[in-house]
């Protein structure tokens, strides 16, 4: 049984605690820190949390609690991570682990120094459906990972320093472009490194400074693509979607938006519906279990299980630092205008081999570059001609 040190009372603190609380019930919340003494005391008599507390140290101090979990605002992230690390408990960081590569090596460094137990909660990788299609490109049904897109878009986050540029590190890109490139990163190999990226960044629609809006591309050494797509203006809902295409398969996955339950409803259920929901009438897409849908029962079961069987968990965090490092190449390809390399400091991938399926040959002189069935059942082959390069066509029919 682990009891847990919960850094932060606002929605991802709630989300934390309520997976804790409700799907790992031997490990208990024992203290809670908020700098709002109001807030953390109803927050702690809620969730039946013994201990709270408005100072960060005496929270992460607490000589009864072994693991210290951080949900708190980005620019916090680096100075309770050190102070976890520094006190010889386990840590385990919301996303992003820091607003830039800078913060989130200095967090790595700390833990590994301390040489604690350290998580990084991308939940969005332990989504169900995530899971499940990890398991089939894992086991090649795939064949090789070509491109990877992965968006989330919403109308944007509840509170006031996710806007701010400063506290945040950067806007939607900071916010959920680090989802969609861990999500990237997961279908393509982690050791296949991250070398190049190209992005546009704008704000569009709120006026702040952060950018309301992102795109970007970013090149693998194996040649692959990931594409992320991110909004905070984006109406209807929360959207989240994973599409994955390899040279024998494709994966579409909707996480969110789309679950299978769709209510319509005059009247309203007359309170919450799901994260990011815009109303309470027409046609409605609640979720039946939040928390699990979006990846935080099997990541908590992940880190904790980890922890107790002495191994590493899924998502670490040097897995952190490569995706701050990415989101570090895009702020600055957004400003140039240009592809941007991804300065890693540290990689600990392994070079990945060049497999190269050789292409079917059509007798001795001509490579397929594809068949396809007509309509009429014949077979037409598009051909590259050895000699003189040239495509040309062939139509074979059904007795051939």
């Amino acid at each position: 049984m682990h009891k847990i040190t919960m850094l932060g009372t606002g929605l991802i603190g709630l989300f934390y605690t309520m997976t804790l609380h409700r799907h790992r019930s031997r490990d208990r919340v024992h203290v809670v820190y908020s700098p709002t003494e109001e807030h953390v005391k109803g927050f702690a008599g809620e969730w039946e949390i013994p201990r709270w507390t408005t100072d960060m140290a005496e929270a992460i101090h607490d000589p009864e609690t072994d693991v210290v979990v951080i949900g708190l605002p980005n620019f916090l992230h680096q100075e309770a991570a050190i102070l976890a690390a520094e006190a010889g408990k386990a840590v385990l960081c919301t996303k992003p682990l820091g607003r830039n590569a800078a913060e989130a090596k200095a967090m790595l460094d700390a833990v590994e120094k301390a040489g604690v137990f350290h998580g990084y909660l991308e939940d969005l990788v332990y989504t169900p459906k995530m899971l499940k299609s990890l398991r089939f490109v894992r086991e090649g049904a795939l064949g090789k990972v070509l491109w990877v897109r992965s968006r989330e878009t919403h109308g944007g986050p509840h509170s006031a320093w996710f806007w701010d540029v400063e506290l945040a590190g950067g806007g939607a890109i900071v916010d959920m472009g680090c989802h969609c490139i861990e999500v990237i990163r997961s279908f393509v190999g982690k050791d296949n490194r991250p070398l190049e990226v190209m992005c546009w960044a704008d704000t569009l629609v709120h006026p702040v400074q952060a950018e309301d809006h992102g795109i970007g591309l970013i090149r693998f050494e194996t040649g692959a693509i990931g594409q992320f797509e991110v909004s905070w203006a984006f109406r209807g809902g929360m959207d989240l979607r994973d599409e994955v295409a390899g040279t024998e398969g494709t994966i579409w996955a909707n996480h969110f938006l789309r679950t299978g339950l769709e209510v319509f409803t005059a009247v309203g259920p007359r309170g919450y519906v799901s994260e990011k929901a815009e109303g309470e009438t027409g046609w409605l897409f609640p979720v039946g279990d939040e928390v699990h849908e979006l990846g935080y029962t099997d990541m908590f079961n992940d880190m904790l299980n980890a922890l107790d069987d002495g191994k590493g968990p899924m998502e670490t965090f040097y897995d952190g630092y490569v995706v701050n490092a990415i989101m570090d190449a895009c702020y600055r390809s957004a400003r140039s205008k240009r592809w941007e390399p991804v300065e890693l400091e540290v990689w600990r991938g392994m070079p990945q081999p060049v497999e190269e399926k050789p292409p079917l040959a059509y007798g001795d002189r001509f490579l397929v570059v594809k068949q396809e069935r007509m309509p009429d059942g014949k077979t037409k082959l598009i051909l590259r001609d050895r000699r003189t390069d040239r495509i040309v066509q062939k139509v074979v029919s059904a007795d051939e």
